[in-house]
């Protein structure tokens, strides 16, 4: 168990119940298979930020567990949804839902959970806690298809690419850093932007370990991403600063969306310093996430997020 685990181990052990028994249904194939996504394992930080956040800023009540439940099947949702539009055959080292049962039942109990987890917002009573989850999931839901419309474009920059991360991976660690802190009360801007940057630097991390990680550390295929069409910051800076023939082949593997150049562009990637640069962004965005804190009163939980942001760009450091 990480450090961020046991300074909630209580609320994260009744968090998991919670969701078990949420998967309830009399349909045989959603609980099958949202059991295997759910069983897969994963490190469920968005449900831990859910805890962290309202526990920092005093909260007594116990909606805060059932929210860590919301986000996580709302962030399983994602998944299920974007394994299918990836064609994604692996995912925390073992075959994508999809590639097991085929993507129409992947969609439709990926709705199922987005279903539940709205259920179980209208059980917490809270408007603009719906409120926040509502504009989160329409967000995340812009942020899937302007990837998927993105996909196979070469001339993608910098700024399209943060639009799309925080999109489709940021707002909703700013969601549940946000809905932690309304619960309380106060603090609510401190926590969006806390969110916010720890999402942005989580995914930066992340597209970093599609040139430089281990399928065992991962749990997916490395070069899946440039395999897709996909242009990540890696991608992005090498393109600008690798000279006009390696952007060049560049330009060709994300058209074809093919990876048979997969050995020679991560030398150009790593060449051109598209992988240090990946990793000094990643690192500001913690600094910004530890930056939000700065007004917060201290204490075990503030620290443990401190130390959170740390741990999202720890695979790559």
């Amino acid at each position: 168990m990480l450090p961020f685990h046991q300074a909630v181990e209580n609320e994260f052990s009744e968090v998991n119940k919670l969701i078990v028994s949420q998967l309830h249904s009399d349909v045989g194939l959603v609980e099958n298979i949202g059991h295997y996504i759910i069983d897969a394992g994963g490190k469920r930080l968005r449900p831990v930020v859910v805890l962290l956040s309202a526990l920092a800023n005093g909260y007594q009540g116990v909606d805060h567990l059932k929210m860590a439940a919301v986000i996580e099947f709302i962030h399983t949702a994602t998944l299920l949804h974007d394994d299918v539009v990836d064609v994604a055959s692996l995912r925390r080292g073992r075959q994508t839902a999809n590639a097991q049962w085929g993507n129409a039942p992947s969609v439709l109990v990926g709705d199922f959970l987005y279903s539940r987890a709205f259920q179980m917002l209208v059980e917490i009573e809270h408007m603009p806690i719906m409120s926040v989850m509502a504009n989160a999931t329409n967000v995340i839901s812009e942020g899937e298809v302007q990837q998927m419309a993105n996909a196979g474009n070469p001339d993608i920059s910098e700024e399209i690419y943060r639009q799309v991360i925080y999109r489709k991976t940021a707002k909703l660690f700013e969601a549940a850093a946000q809905v932690g802190a309304c619960l309380a009360g106060k603090n609510q801007d401190a926590m969006i932007a806390y969110g916010k940057h720890l999402g942005l630097a989580f995914q930066i991390a992340d597209d970093v370990l599609d040139y430089q990680g281990d399928i065992e550390v991962t749990g997916k295929n490395i070069g899946s991403d440039l395999a897709e069409g996909k242009m990540t910051l890696p991608l992005i800076f090498a393109r600008d600063n690798a000279g006009s023939e390696h952007a060049d082949l560049i330009r060709k593997a994300i058209v074809g969306k093919t990876a048979d150049d997969f050995g020679t562009i991560l030398q150009v990637v790593n060449t051109s310093g598209g992988l240090s640069y990946s990793r000094q962004q990643a690192a500001k965005e913690v600094e910004l996430a530890k930056h939000a804190l700065v007004g917060m009163p201290d204490g075990e939980y503030k620290h443990v997020l401190l130390d959170l942001a740390e741990f999202s760009i720890s695979r790559v450091s």
